[in-house]
């Protein structure tokens, strides 16, 4: 199982890993699909996280998500974990789990590795918390 700070984009549903539940945007309509965005994060880090569909009514904050087959890639230019059509979530706790919000991984500029041009490598902290969800004070 994956901590959040060892994750890094790429195309591949290939993401198993736990966290605990933060906050929740509100829901939007893209297309025929509901989708909404989440804050999540385990002890290590925390990053943006995109429910679908039917997921954004099941998962409330201080859920602890065991995520399986995920992924970590841009969705419309912002960089989400997400399930993804292979992936799945299973709430598999609540309230008990310690966290840190940052590093948010979705705030990093991520380019691609000169050694290897199918992996990703951090250039620079875009911010050092969410700065669609404010730090929890």
């Amino acid at each position: 199982m994956l901590l959040l700070k060892d994750i890094v984009p790429a195309a591949q549903n290939n993401i198993d890993t736990r966290f605990i539940l933060l906050d929740k945007g509100r829901t939007t309509l893209e297309g025929q699909n509901k989708t909404c965005l989440a804050l999540v994060a385990d002890e290590t880090a925390a990053v943006h996280y995109q429910f679908w569909g039917d997921e954004c009514d099941v998962f409330e904050p201080g859920d602890i998500i065991h995520l399986t087959n995920g992924i970590f890639s841009y969705h419309r230019s912002n960089l989400v974990l997400r399930a993804g059509k292979r992936g799945r979530e299973e709430k598999v706790g609540e309230f008990t789990m310690a966290f840190v919000e940052t590093p948010n991984l979705s705030e990093i500029h991520w380019i691609p590795d000169p050694n290897n041009s199918k992996k990703y490598v951090q250039e620079y902290v875009i911010s050092p918390h969410s700065r669609i969800f404010p730090p929890i004070a």
